[in-house]
Parts: structure tokens; C-alpha cells; sequence
């Protein structure tokens, strides 16, 4: 997720957006009294069908085309050519949708000189004030020292090499190089990537982290993406230049040096996460208060009756951005603590008679709609692995795809697991599958695919799973 960072340069955005409907609604007013040979420019009349409605429709349809053209996404390090570029994509379709209002409306004669000339217009005028803006902000940078963002480069490369010549020489776009970290002996670096951890911890201002993908374990990207989820700066990944570029992460350049950061889906949508979470507290509170309240009384018993120790289990995983957090579970083992790196194999000696019911039914997963509701987990999405697995999974995963596998909430169910990837990890092909079956389902998302997963769920506790041992 892209965090918002300044004081006030945010503001810009929304000014820019009020500034531009106004531009396109008030020259339409203009040109529209224009054609009827009436010169009162600034004698407003919403009360009149015509204005209203474009009003209306204007701002609607403006809106929409912006957001999915990205009209309104210009970073510090955007080019004058991307600029242009966003001018004429959003102008072209804007021009359609305006003559497709004239046509609508035969009432409105207007001859297509004139709606030319309102676009052409409109164009100049907010083509300009956005350029303006884009270059007064590089001018406040360079000569004031505001704008400013404080980022660390952790790796080496060439690709960082000129990451960290680009922030130096490129001095109008507010980059503050506040330490360069890896573990070569270069005396031009700040200390190792172990020490930049500590460094991170003592200096609480930084803005941006960018990392050597290829060069980092899965271990320290882990805590680099941890650190930056609590402290809301944003993270970016430097790739080896001759790797090819995943659609998981989105691309930006930095002149020509690809800077990759985590794809923010379609899960991640603020509409979209309302839905889910929306989904996600109806359906766990109602299987909490209609199944749990009595399951878990009769189970406590059987439990007991069996094995000393808790009703509920509890064990570390990896969630959203490799936050770690408490998973709960029917207990079904006879031990009580996570022993590191040991699924349940089949007819493991440690699983309880009454265990094996639970877990060959999934009901031992049902304490998870707690999770759930507290908001570690969802009811549907990629299954979080102990904390060791993450480790060791990620040696064979590729890593762009693994990290784009961690930037949503697991699941009690998904469906790599209705497709039977769940359980014990036997090859590298079972994980493998998991993995592509997660990724699916992060990039094919809806509702009605949740829906479906969980009536195949349902179906499989009925069924029995021959992997659920």
C-alpha cells in the first residue's frame, strides 16, 4: 500500500481536481452562451435544465476517466512526456464523451467548431495550471528545501549505484539520501543491512526504504516490509537490471531505473476491503454465535476427557504484509506448544482420536472466525504458514510472487486448499501450486468467487479431504 507523506503538498491533488471542474463547467457555460449570441459569461442559471444536467454528467464522467486514466497520479519523478502524455489520453476521452452529451441531446444545437473550441480551451487551461504546479513544486525543492522526502537504499548493484546517482544529481525532485546500506566493505556505504534495522529503529523520519530485491534474504525483506507497514513509509524493490519485471508489482522509472513496489489489487481497494470486511464480520459473527457457543462446550469436554491441556491451540503465523499474529485452533495434538518446522505427517502419533475427526473434517480451523473477527484474518484468501515455513517456502517461490501473496489478509479457507494444496508440503511442486492458486485468487477476486469457495468448503467437510490428516 502507497502511503500519503508531506505536510501539505497532499492538498495539491484535491485543489487540482476542483480547479479542473470548474475549468470544464464554467467554459461550457461560456461557450454554451456564446452559441446563443448571449455574452452575460457570468450570470450562473443552474435552474436551467441544460446546465444542470452537464453539470451533473460532467463532473460524474470527469471523475471516472480520471481515476482510470491515472490523470491525477504525478509523482516527483514523473516526466514532462508523462505529463503530456495524461493531458491528451484524458482530453481525447473527454472530447468523446462530450459530443456524445450533444448528441444526446438535440435540444443542445451546438456546431462541433465551437465544442472544438471549448475542448481546446479547457485543455490549455488545465494543462497549464498542471504543468505550473509540477514545476513551482521543483522549484520549492531545490532552492527552499521543502517537499522533501527522507529515504535509505539498502543492497548494492548497478542498479542501486545509480539509484542513489539519480537521487544526488536530481536534486529538484526532494530526495534525502539518509544512509546507504550493504554488506560489502565499500567505504561509500553506511553500514551493513544488519545495522540499518538498528539505524531504522533510532531514526523514525524516513520517508522511503529502497531495496536490492535479488540481493536481500527472505528473512530481511520480511522485516523491511514489517517495519514499513507499522511506521507507514513506503517501500520500493530494486530489481537486478537484467531481470524481467512481474505484472505483481507495479513498475515505476526513475528516468530508465525500474523501481518496482507491491501491486495494490483489487483486495486492496478501499470499496472492495468494505465489502469483504463487511462479509467477513456477518458470516463470523453468526458461525461464533450459532456454532461455536455449543461446539466448543462439547469439545472443551471431549478434549479434556482425552488429553490434558487447552481447549483452543494457538500458533504464530505470517498475515497481511508479514504481520505476525496468534492463530487459533481446536486443539487436536496431544502436545501444546508450535514445535518449528514439523506439519502433521500422516498418522502422526501426536494426533488425538477426537484430533483426527476435527482435522479430517477441517473443524479444528473453526475457532479461526475469532481471527476473523478481531481482523487478522478473512474468511476467504491465501492459508498463513508458520513462521519457519515462510523461510523456507520462499527459497522456491519466486519472490516477487511471494511477497505479492503477503500484501492481503490469509484465510481460514481458499482455494488452493479446495483444490487440494493444503496440509503436509511433500514436494516442491505442492507449494508451487498453492502459491499459483493464491495468486489467482488475489488477481480474479469476488464475491461470488468467495461464496463459492466456501460452499466447496462445506462440501469437503462432508466429503472428508484425503490430505487432512
Amino acid at each position: 500500500m502507497e502511503f500519503k507523506r508531506g505536510r501539505y503538498s497532499w492538498l495539491l491533488r484535491p485543489i487540482l481536481i476542483i480547479y479542473d471542474i470548474f475549468v470544464i463547467n464554467y467554459l461550457a457555460f461560456c461557450f454554451l452562451k456564446l452559441n446563443e449570441n448571449n455574452l452575460y459569461f457570468f450570470s450562473f442559471n443552474f435552474l436551467n435544465n441544460k446546465h444542470l444536467l452537464y453539470f451533473i454528467y460532467s463532473v460524474v464522467l470527469w471523475l471516472i476517466s480520471t481515476v482510470f486514466l491515472n490523470f491525477y497520479k504525478v509523482y516527483r519523478y514523473t516526466s514532462f512526456l508523462n505529463i503530456m502524455s495524461l493531458l491528451i489520453k484524458q482530453f481525447l476521452v473527454f472530447g468523446l464523451i462530450v459530443f456524445a452529451f450533444v448528441g444526446a441531446f438535440r435540444s443542445i444545437k451546438m456546431p462541433a467548431t465551437i465544442t472544438l473550441n471549448y475542448l481546446l480551451y479547457s485543455f490549455v487551461a488545465i494543462g497549464f495550471i498542471k504543468i505550473l504546479s509540477f514545476y513551482v513544486l521543483k522549484t520549492f525543492r531545490l532552492y527552499y528545501k521543502g517537499n522533501t522526502r527522507n529515504v535509505i537504499i539498502a543492497g548494492s548493484g548497478d542498479s542501486i549505484e545509480e539509484l542513489r546517482s539519480f537521487f544526488t544529481k536530481r536534486k529538484e525532485l526532494g530526495y534525502n539520501v539518509k544512509g546507504v546500506f550493504n554488506n560489502s566493505k565499500d567505504r561509500k556505504t553506511t553500514g551493513t543491512i544488519s545495522e540499518c534495522f538498528n539505524f531504522l529503529e533510532t531514526n523514525g523520519n524516513i520517508d522511503e526504504i529502497y531495496c536490492s530485491i535479488d540481493e536481500l534474504t527472505e528473512k530481511e525483506v520480511n522485516k523491511f516490509v514489517k517495519y514499513a507497514n507499522i511506521n507507514h513509509c513506503n517501500i520500493k524493490f530494486v530489481p537486478n537490471r537484467l531481470k524481467l519485471y512481474t505484472k505483481r508489482l507495479h513498475t515505476d522509472y526513475y528516468t530508465y531505473i525500474p523501481v518496482l513496489s507491491i501491486q495494490d489489487g483489487i483486495l486492496n481497494n478501499e470499496f472492495v476491503k468494505f465489502i469483504k470486511r463487511s462479509f467477513d464480520i456477518i458470516f463470523s459473527l453468526f458461525i461464533i454465535i450459532f456454532v461455536l457457543s455449543w461446539l466448543s462446550l462439547i469439545l472443551f469436554i471431549l478434549i479434556k476427557i482425552e488429553s490434558k491441556g487447552p481447549l483452543f491451540y494457538r500458533h504464530k503465523r505470517n498475515g497481511i504484509n508479514y504481520k505476525e499474529f496468534y492463530c487459533y485452533k481446536y486443539r487436536s495434538l496431544t502436545i501444546t506448544e508450535e514445535i518449528k518446522g514439523t506439519y502433521v505427517k500422516q498418522d502422526d502419533s501426536r494426533v488425538t482420536n477426537i484430533g483426527k475427526f476435527l482435522r479430517k473434517t477441517n473443524l479444528d480451523e473453526l475457532p479461526q472466525f475469532i481471527n476473523v473477527l478481531i481482523g487478522d484474518m478473512s474468511v476467504v484468501g491465501p492459508r498463513p504458514h508458520m513462521l519457519s515455513y515462510t523461510e523456507d517456502y520462499s527459497k522456491i517461490i519466486d519472490k516477487y510472487n511471494f511477497i505479492f501473496r503477503h500484501h492481503v489478509k490469509p484465510g481460514i479457507t481458499g482455494l488452493a486448499q479446495i483444490k487440494g494444496y493444503r496440509g503436509e508440503v511433500e514436494t516442491d511442486q505442492d507449494i508451487i501450486n498453492r502459491i499459483k492458486y493464491d495468486i489467482f485468487y488475489i488477481e480474479n477476486w469476488s464475491l461470488l468467487l468467495d461464496v463459492k469457495i466456501i460452499f466447496q468448503t462445506i462440501i469437503n467437510v462432508f466429503k472428508g479431504d484425503e490430505k487432512a490428516y
